[in-house]
């Protein structure tokens, strides 16, 4: 994993736009996001225990399985949403970007690889994109059935309960950006 202040230069989402800033992952924690190495399914299953996550898919996002759709797709994830459950992604294979706001509103770009795994709470802003390499491989962990419901953002996904509960979490700590 390696996180960084995206620059924000035109270009296509999947190229690093790195701006040379490191972030810390203290920062990414009091954002509420949670960062492991799982190198096995069984330390994977460990956490799914742990956490209480019920179900699980696996997902392969790239041209060759996903066809005429891919780019279509590629796009549609890379629109800022938000979700009312956590989102889980354990990389088995291949490497992608996920993008935090940051408590400023800026974005966060978070670099996953092999064996990363990352949770999101529910409620934050964020979005998703392959690399330049077009593929990643990736577990879908989910504490109920499966549920994929990408809110996008809007003033009334600004009202919405999961969002403010989770301004008030990030709120009771004190976040510095570095």
């Amino acid at each position: 994993m390696k996180a960084y202040w995206y620059d924000n230069l035109p270009g296509d989402q999947r190229e690093d736009h790195d701006s040379g800033r490191p972030v810390d992952p203290e920062y990414l924690s009091k954002l509420g996001v949670v960062y492991s190495r799982h190198p096995d399914v069984p330390s994977v299953d460990a956490l799914a225990e742990k956490r209480s996550y019920k179900n699980r898919d696996e997902i392969t996002v790239s041209p060759e399985k996903m066809g005429a759709v891919y780019e279509e797709k590629v796009k549609m994830f890379f629109n800022e949403h938000l979700h009312e459950d956590e989102e889980i992604r354990w990389i088995r294979d291949g490497e992608g970007f996920f993008d935090v706001r940051s408590e400023g509103d800026d974005w966060v770009r978070i670099r996953l690889v092999k064996h990363d795994l990352i949770i999101l709470p529910a409620g934050i802003y964020h979005r998703f994109t392959t690399d330049s390499k077009n593929y990643i491989k990736a577990v879908r962990l989910f504490k109920e059935e499966p549920k994929w419901t990408p809110l996008n953002r809007a003033p009334e996904t600004d009202q919405n309960p999961f969002r403010k509960e989770y301004l008030e979490r990030r709120a009771s700590h004190s976040i510095e950006a570095n």
